[in-house]
């Protein structure tokens, strides 16, 4: 089974150009639930059924899971299995009429200005990691894009004399989102003083930002950076990579952006997702960014 699950990644990236980080969801949360059916014996594809799923899926309830997570882990199994339908290795598909948990509402976590400005401020810019995770949160909170996508920037994607970075969504869609001057300086001085130190000189690596073995920094790694500068800031609140996006968002529409913009900004499909975080009014995005963003100038 575990070659086929190979298989299955293949095609979700040949054919259905998922991005790499929910790639790596489905490959793990498949993988996890296959060693958990591996040890009731069950090891063919013919041989899964619903009960089997649900168990698995119960259990993960049990051991107090976020609803978020289970339905990832339903979303995930689901397509393994739309997949082996699809290649006839099994004869119906036992997910079918399966219900999603009920996710639980949260409001996001959204720092104060205060919050950011220390947060942004944490970083030793005397030093090479330093200058890289500076210049790593304040794009971060400048463009309001998931951290997926800012790991994934390639040195070409971010143009500091235009003041704009493109980067690539799910599914693949590109977008491009502004950028202000602050966060601009910042990226011009890591790449100016700190890539080149980071890249190792047999390496051809076209990631903007690197870790300390010269390749491209992980989403993983950017999570220990955020939580290490957090707590050196005295900030309280449990705070994620998502967190400076959520407080993109909610800073802009405080100081009077329009919702259409921020949710061109965010990349979000359907805008209701960005009314989440309140506020319409009117404006060209650029103009909105400007004039409202806190670090823009």
């Amino acid at each position: 089974m575990k070659s086929t699950l190979q298989d299955f990644l293949q095609y979700l990236s040949r054919e259905k150009n998922v991005s790499p980080s929910t790639l790596e969801s489905y490959g793990r949360d498949v993988s996890q639930f296959l060693d958990f059916a591996a040890g009731r014996g069950v090891e063919t594809p013919d041989e899964f059924r619903k009960p089997l799923i649900t168990l698995y899926l119960g259990g993960l309830k049990a051991a107090g899971r976020a609803a978020a997570t289970i339905n990832r882990n339903t979303v995930s199994i689901r397509a393994f299995f739309h997949y082996l339908l699809k290649e006839r290795l099994i004869a119906a598909d036992p997910t079918l009429e399966m219900e999603a948990v009920k996710p639980e509402k949260k409001p996001p976590v959204i720092l104060s200005l205060d919050e950011v400005e220390r947060l942004l401020a944490a970083p030793d810019v005397s030093t090479a990691h330093g200058l890289r995770d500076k210049a790593m949160l304040e794009l971060l909170y400048a463009t309001g894009i998931r951290v997926s996508e800012l790991v994934m920037l390639d040195a070409g994607d971010v143009q500091t004399a235009l003041r704009f970075a493109r980067c690539s969504g799910s599914g693949g869609k590109e977008r491009v989102v502004p950028i202000g001057v602050i966060a601009s300086e910042s990226v011009e001085a890591y790449l100016k003083s700190s890539r080149d130190k980071l890249l190792r000189e047999d390496k051809d690596e076209p990631a903007l930002f690197l870790n300390s073995l010269g390749g491209r920094l992980t989403r993983q790694g950017f999570w220990k950076m955020i939580k290490k500068y957090a707590k050196e800031a005295n900030i309280r609140q449990d705070i994620t990579p998502h967190t400076l996006r959520h407080s993109f968002a909610a800073h802009l529409l405080e100081g009077g952006a329009d919702l259409r913009s921020v949710q061109q900004m965010l990349g979000h499909a359907d805008i209701s997702t960005t009314q989440m975080y309140s506020g319409i009014a009117r404006g060209n995005m650029k103009e909105v960014y400007e004039r409202h963003h806190p670090r823009a100038r």
